[in-house]
């Protein structure tokens, strides 16, 4: 897919990746076999029919193309931009097997960006479904919220979404950089979302404005749990309380929802030094580093205690950040931060680190070597470790276990929490994972809501 040059893009926030043309879609929607088997649908969370709008492409029947993609998915211009289809209907794409898969998730995002551009013939109008007169609150509103809040209106159910923030999209609005997904997509997917009849609530946060079981007294007979997991993790060593240290979540949301990347247009300041560094190897790192660079930063380092290898980050984001001029420093990790006298951070005290035999998640563990200590000068660091759930809904809700990390404990399968009547799905059952992975949760939730609001 064409790009912007990296010299240009590192200092802009515009849309790194440019979209096929319709000559570039339609030669790659000419590879596709149109195999038996359909193994793509199989890797795919939410099982669109990849073989089906592949093949409408293919015959210039671009709104069977929107058709039959939002039939499954109601955030193809999303999904197309930022789930991990390398590790999921790609890889089980038949051609994967002894060259280049089809490009699945750059199709699908031009199927999106089609309808969004010719909208007066993308297709036949929103049929509303007869209503159950049955009614579904939906808490948060990112991606398995707005999945299952849609799949749900779409079975004649009255669904009211209730979103923390100003602003609907969770994740995807205060999360992901403008250059990575544009907040105008994302605001047109909820948009259209909200299109099937659904409701939304701003401004109100679960579990404090009101609360799960008020809910449920006050007409609801039935709640899904999708409002994410924002809260930070942090590295716990000595210093990580000085100024110029953010955690990712903070910065991020200054940087996208915020709009500190067009400051003094939005009045959200963010501080970003001569040199920064970011520690993390996932995504969330990556776009941390590339928005530092793009807000100004001379020098910016990503630090991370293993090899490249085991980074968790999407390998394409991992080879953007290289091509923007982002340095690695791997198999190290920090011990302090270092301040100043006036309290702001000056250095990191970093050590080196060598791998030894693998872990609970697969990945080989990473040992510190010892007397390898060394000073590395800095002026803002970003904390980019992952995240875990804010126990506000837990704590306020009477009958709903939780995990020992904090996670709400869910049925895998039909989202089923311990209190009945209560769903939940995405990263408040999981932890931090993909949006397509949320996407998934939310629809199998949908499903078995479905089934029990009308048994």
């Amino acid at each position: 897919m064409p790009k912007q040059v990296p010299n240009l893009r590192a200092r802009n926030f515009n849309e790194v990746a440019l979209g096929y043309t319709a000559e570039q879609a339609q030669a790659e929607a000419n590879r596709c076999i149109q195999c038996p088997k359909h193994s793509c649908i199989d890797g795919c969370p939410v099982e669109i029919d990849i073989p089906g709008f592949i093949k409408a492409i293919r015959d210039d029947d671009m709104p069977e193309a929107v058709r039959i993609m939002k039939d499954k998915n109601s955030l193809p211009g999303i999904c197309g931009r930022v789930c991990p289809q390398e590790t999921q209907c790609e890889a089980a794409c038949s051609l994967a097997k002894k060259g280049a898969p089809i490009a699945i998730g750059r199709l699908e995002r031009y199927v999106a960006d089609w309808e969004r551009a010719n909208v007066k013939s993308a297709g036949s109008p929103i049929v509303q479904p007869a209503p159950t007169s049955k009614r579904v609150a939906v808490v948060g509103s990112g991606p398995a919220s707005l999945t299952a809040a849609a799949d749900l209106a779409k079975l004649g159910h009255s669904v009211t979404i209730f979103e923390a923030l100003h602003v609907a999209g969770g994740v995807l609005m205060y999360g992901i950089p403008e250059f990575r997904l544009p907040k105008d997509i994302v605001q047109a997917e909820v948009g259209y979302v909200v299109s099937l009849g659904i409701e939304l609530e701003l401004d109100t946060v679960v579990g404090k404005t009101v609360t799960v079981d008020e809910l449920l007294s006050n007409g609801y007979q039935a709640v899904f749990l999708g409002p994410g997991a924002g809260a930070p993790m942090f590295l716990n060593i000595p210093g990580e309380n000085l100024n110029g240290i953010y955690s990712a979540n903070e910065f991020l949301t200054r940087v996208n929802l915020m709009k500190a990347y067009r400051f003094s247009e939005y009045d959200t300041p963010v501080k970003v030094g001569k040199r920064v560094a970011v520690i993390g190897g996932g995504n969330v790192a990556m776009d941390s580093a590339r928005c530092a660079l793009r807000l100004g930063a001379d020098e910016v380092y990503i630090i991370y205690r293993r090899s490249e290898v085991e980074m968790p980050a999407r390998r394409e984001e991992v080879e953007n950040a290289m091509e923007e001029g982002i340095q690695f420093k791997l198999l190290t990790n920090p011990k302090s931060c270092i301040g100043d006298e006036s309290g702001q951070v000056k250095a990191l005290e970093l050590y080196e680190m060598e791998l030894g035999e693998p872990d609970d998640s697969g990945r080989r563990r990473p040992i510190p070597k010892p007397g390898t200590e060394y000073i590395f000068d800095i002026d803002v660091v970003v904390v980019a470790l992952g995240t875990r759930p804010n126990p506000i809904i837990p704590s306020t809700t009477k009958d709903l276990e939780t995990t020992r990390w904090g996670t709400i404990l869910t049925d895998e399968v039909t989202g089923k929490t311990s209190k009945l009547g209560v769903w939940c799905g995405g990263d408040m059952a999981t932890g931090a994972a993909t949006v397509i992975s949320a996407m998934g949760a939310g629809k199998r939730a949908a499903t078995n809501i479905d089934e029990y609001l009308e048994a």
